[in-house]
């Protein structure tokens, strides 16, 4: 049995990547971005491919390695694949590049 206060972490963990997947999923599908957000981003398709990579990650890092006290291969995957995402959340704050004369 788990004690309560790993139980409490693991909730407030599942609520976070869930959280992050349903908002990567809304900029995906809707172009949808967390009002704090909206004026930095410019690629919201963008912004939620990262925010569901990020999510990914944060669950493989998380609920596999920190809360099983296992640090194998798989969880310093998730966690380099977390701040992939934050890389990528950067790339969708800067303006795409623009169209050329001979591109149609």
């Amino acid at each position: 049995m788990l004690p309560v206060m790993h139980m409490y972490l693991v909730v407030a963990g599942a609520l976070a990547v869930t959280l992050m997947a349903g908002f990567g999923i809304a900029g995906i599908t809707t172009g949808w971005v967390v009002p704090l957000g909206r004026h930095r981003i410019l690629r919201p398709k963008l912004w939620g491919y990262s925010q569901l990579l990020g999510a990914v990650g944060m669950s493989l890092w998380m609920f596999l390695g920190v809360f099983r006290a296992r640090f194998d291969v798989i969880p310093l995957i998730g966690w380099f694949v977390f701040m992939g995402s934050l890389g990528v959340q950067m790339l969708a704050q800067r303006p795409g590049r623009r169209a050329t004369k001979s591109a149609s």
